[in-house]
């Protein structure tokens, strides 16, 4: 099995008490694998816009990956979203992982004067973005002609150092499907997939893979969800809540349905305390729960 991969959340929280950037080097030095950050530039609450925080916190940190969890494909042109990643996987040491999905925040759109798609359209507009932003990382200059976006005869320069990853984040039959055919990854939420629904979905994406003629162990599956870890039986809030053993349990039964990455979202009083047990203690024994 592909050495199991653990991410903690970066909250784009822009209060006066908020921290991204130390949180994220805090993470770095417990151990964790990669940190991501949500993607909702519109609303009530500060906050950071995605990109921006993630390249400061690249800036910040030398060895932990940086991962979009995921951007809306609405918000940004995918050309451009492609010359944005070559610049930030390159001035990072090739520690980007380009997460990517449909875009299931209506309202922000609408709010923000950006095309509201019906979810077929959603959909094939995800397969569009993948399609451009792949092509002006390896042809010479990309002609495409979608539905949704165009490019004409656009060169892009430098072109990556390495195949920077795309990770999906999808649901639905059609956006399965597509994760298979072309992405590299694929990080659905636990509370929107449904524990009783995730493993057939794996294996939705697996299948769709094959179809394609690839390898399905090719793909990294990495499952996003909130955990909290209590000895009080207060499992609210969380996806996956308990003991220390009961949640170690939880993740390896995870792993058991083909998942090898995890991003956790902490959730519940003393966050820090949380993150520092699931680094030291939680992490470690999951791992040496499936070697």
């Amino acid at each position: 099995m592909t050495a199991l991969r653990f991410g903690l959340d970066v909250s784009t929280s822009a209060a006066a008490d908020a921290d991204p950037v130390a949180d994220a080097r805090a993470a770095e030095e417990l151990g964790f694998d990669f940190v991501s950050a949500s993607d909702h530039p519109s609303g009530t609450h500060p906050t950071y816009e995605t990109w921006t925080m993630l390249t400061w916190i690249a800036a910040a940190t030398s060895r932990v990956q940086v991962a979009t969890r995921v951007l809306g494909v609405p918000y940004r042109s995918p050309a451009m979203v492609a010359k944005m990643a070559e610049s930030l996987d390159r001035l990072s040491g090739g520690r980007l992982i380009l997460g990517l999905g449909g875009g299931a925040s209506d309202e922000e759109f609408r709010s923000y004067g950006l095309p509201v798609r019906t979810p077929r359209e959603k959909v094939d507009a995800l397969a569009e973005a993948v399609r451009v932003i792949r092509g002006l990382w390896t042809q010479p200059r990309l002609t495409y002609e979608g539905a949704h976006y165009r490019t004409e005869d656009a060169p892009l320069e430098p072109k990556p150092t390495r195949p920077i990853p795309i990770w999906l984040g999808t649901f639905g039959r059609r956006s399965l499907a597509i994760t298979g055919e072309l992405a590299d990854g694929w990080i659905p939420s636990l509370d929107h997939a449904g524990p009783d629904r995730i493993a057939d979905m794996h294996r939705q994406v697996a299948d769709s893979a094959r179809a394609a003629g690839r390898d399905p162990a090719d793909l990294t599956y990495a499952c996003n969800l909130t955990v909290r870890v209590t000895d009080d039986g207060d499992s609210t809030e969380a996806d996956i809540a308990g003991s220390i053993d009961a949640v170690t349990k939880q993740l390896a039964d995870l792993t058991a349905i083909g998942f090898d990455a995890f991003n956790l979202m902490p959730v519940g009083d003393g966050r820090a305390r949380q993150i520092e047990t699931l680094a030291t203690e939680v992490v470690p024994r999951t791992r040496r729960a499936v070697e």
